[in-house]
């Protein structure tokens, strides 16, 4: 593995296997239902409380992820796991159940592509042959957590984000197929000053501009080189924001730029200004993206997943919010 600045350029071809994605009610309306592998018709999924609902959304991705290519849990050297929950308990539970070697991640909505770089690094580095990556957010286990008890009915802003009930997971080897992990350029953590809960697109968008420009200026590379440049939850907020900031230095992404948080929901929706959460970035990229590269319409794409990195202590205590951006680029092999 050779690095630029912060841009990790693999010596060996590494590929995505399989992927398997799970969403909730509302993500089953949106327009891209039919990419995902699996949904549920209500938020509890069957389960008794709405964190064992995510836990079994993690789960499940996992397993289709496995049978997709025909593996089971004990061929996997590690297990990469993370959600926006207190200790990461999805991912921890899911892994005691799972018994596969565990990293517990947390970069918030970023953590999609934290977990796909990590997996790449370790297999580059003849640490591992087979890694699975996999995240998880819900709405409900979200708002308990981080806003305020959804009983309580609270006024959002338009500004405010819904976040994505699902989870993504995606395993990780050298074996050939349609997508190999060409690139991966690690975020800085970015701090402007915004300090409200309920405009997270605004507060993660220049993290995202940052991590694009250096990703492009690291490969030496223009914005047109991609088919597709993703990001993971800006939202109607942060998108404008983001392709402004990269404007200001010259960079002009307004053709081939999409946000997974707006893709994920139509118009009509109730969801403010769009999707985010860990889920978010996870399971448009590994359905709705993916599926474009394996029929080849799209054939280099880079995601770059966006995360707040804060809690309800630092809100409280009036703090800004730190902010991540993890971008990977990835490209249609033909078989």
């Amino acid at each position: 593995m050779n690095m630029s600045n912060q841009t990790l350029q693999f010596k060996n071809d590494i590929f995505v296997q399989s992927t398997g994605t799970v969403v909730g009610p509302k993500e089953a309306e949106g327009p891209l239902k039919t990419t995902f592998d699996k949904f549920y018709d209500e938020l509890y999924c069957g389960e008794d409380t709405w964190e064992l609902a995510e836990r079994k959304l993690m789960s499940e991705a996992i397993d289709i992820c496995l049978e997709k290519a025909n593996k089971k849990s004990e061929e996997m050297d590690f297990f990469l796991g993370g959600d926006l929950l207190n200790q990461n308990i999805t991912a921890s539970y899911v892994a005691r159940e799972k018994e596969i070697p565990y990293f517990g991640l947390f970069n918030a909505c970023s953590t999609s592509m934290e977990a796909v770089i990590l997996a790449a690094v370790l297999i580059d580095g003849a640490f591992a042959n087979h890694v699975m990556t996999a995240v998880s957010s819900h709405f409900s286990t979200a708002e308990r957590q981080f806003r305020f008890p959804t009983e309580f009915g609270g006024q959002k802003p338009s500004t405010a984000m819904w976040t994505v009930t699902g989870s993504g997971a995606a395993y990780v080897s050298k074996k050939k197929s349609n997508i190999r992990i060409e690139t991966a350029t690690v975020g800085k953590v970015i701090d402007l000053g915004v300090t409200s809960p309920f405009n997270m697109g605004a507060a993660m968008a220049p993290a995202a501009a940052n991590t694009i420009k250096t990703h492009l200026d690291d490969l030496n590379r223009d914005p047109e080189y991609y088919d597709l440049i993703v990001t993971g939850d800006l939202s109607r907020v942060g998108s404008p924001i983001l392709k402004s900031l990269l404007l200001e230095n010259n960079l002009d992404i307004s053709k081939i730029h999409q946000d997974c948080g707006i893709q994920i929901f139509s118009g009509d929706q109730s969801v403010f200004s769009g999707g985010s959460g860990c889920a978010c970035s996870a399971v448009v990229t590994y359905s709705h993206i993916f599926n474009q590269m394996k029929r080849g319409t799209l054939k280099k794409v880079l995601v770059v997943a966006t995360g707040a990195l804060f809690n309800t202590l630092m809100i409280q205590q009036k703090e800004s919010i730190p902010c991540i951006a993890h971008g990977v680029s990835f490209e249609y092999v033909e078989s």
